[in-house]
């Protein structure tokens, strides 16, 4: 078996803000394996400044990887433990390689076509006025969950979205979700949660930076809406430290990003851990091409969570690959009939 890997910059269609600044380009890896009979393709993908592994040595392990493919999957994981992003790509593509369609790594009802997934309407930072614009769009478009990110722009500013669309839209009418990714500081955090609570919110996202367990632990024992660890739950390796985190903050929800945490046995991980300890849990890509939220929409099918996932990323870039994943109103789908573009040349 032959390893290699390439690099691949996805560009934004148009600059997309949250609250560690505004993106314009999305950097990706990916891994490919070959036989003589077939191949497997693998998406490491990696976040700018989120990404535990965002290092100066990412692309030398990367070399390293490929260099040891002989070692198998079981060895390279455990010992890729410090790139969580390398680890799902392998994964990826040693899954994809086994396949009889590379693209085809979980069959089920999904990619068979018969099913989609519910997924959240993301609305990116920026000012009021677009904002809003983005609100009305995933509206129209039939969206029952709409995620928001806040924390960039004045908050009496998000409060007044809030109550924008709590005027039009009740609770059961519209779900809202907003993610802080950290914003807030642990002496405000409370009155913050506290004015948030009136427009029926389903949750928060990581409300305070990650790392601060205790008051993270404190915000969820008084909070008065839902919090859901994401950052958090970036950097925690070991099953015994996972339990640790959980039991200490003992959050309502948690959301997971395989290719931040581990991949599929990352997931699978905390997923066996939020279920021991009644703690929600949903599933959201982290920007990846279409290659990356392909795995992450098959493997999140298979898991039978029928909350909205956050996989609506597809339609983000110039430059992504056409795929047969496509977006009918609120649902992520997977037509068979459309074909993969090979822009790789596999």
């Amino acid at each position: 078996m032959k390893a290699s890997y390439f690099k691949h910059s996805l560009e934004f269609k148009r600059p997309s803000g949250t609250s560690r600044g505004v993106l314009k380009t999305k950097e990706s890896w990916f891994i490919k394996l070959e036989t003589k009979e077939s191949y497997g393709i693998g998406e490491c993908g990696l976040l700018k400044g989120l990404s535990i592994d965002d290092r100066k040595d990412y692309e030398e392990k990367l070399k390293w990887t490929c260099e040891n493919i002989h070692l198998g999957l079981k060895t390279l994981y455990s010992q890729l433990k410090d790139f969580p992003s390398i680890q799902f790509g392998l994964e990826m593509a040693f899954q994809s390689l086994s396949s009889a369609n590379p693209y085809l790594l979980f069959p089920s009802e999904f990619t068979e076509g018969k099913e989609g997934m519910l997924i959240n309407g993301l609305i990116w930072m920026g000012d009021k006025p677009f904002m809003k614009t983005q609100i009305q769009e995933k509206i129209q478009q039939g969206f029952s969950c709409i995620k928001l990110k806040i924390g960039a722009i004045d908050f009496e500013s998000e409060l007044e979205l809030l109550k924008y669309i709590r005027s039009e839209f009740s609770a059961s009418d519209i779900e809202l979700r907003v993610d802080a990714n950290g914003a807030f500081s642990p002496d405000d955090a409370l009155d913050k949660l506290e004015r948030l609570s009136q427009f029926d919110l389903h949750s928060i996202e990581q409300p305070i930076a990650q790392g601060q367990w205790q008051d993270m632990a404190r915000l969820c024992q008084q909070t008065p809406l839902p919090i859901a660890l994401d950052e958090e739950l970036i950097g925690v390796k070991d099953v015994t430290n996972k339990e640790k985190a959980l039991l200490t903050i003992q959050p309502q929800y948690i959301i997971l990003k395989p290719s931040l945490i581990g991949g599929f046995r990352g997931s699978e991980e905390w997923i066996e851990l939020a279920k021991q300890h009644n703690i929600g849990w949903w599933i959201t890509s982290a920007l990846e091409s279409n290659i990356g939220l392909n795995a992450i929409a098959q493997f999140t099918y298979v898991q039978h969570n029928n909350m909205p996932q956050g996989l609506g990323t597809g339609g983000l870039y110039t430059n992504n690959i056409e795929s047969p994943l496509v977006i009918k109103g609120e649902k992520i789908m997977y037509n068979p009939d459309l074909e993969w573009e090979n822009k790789f040349n596999l």
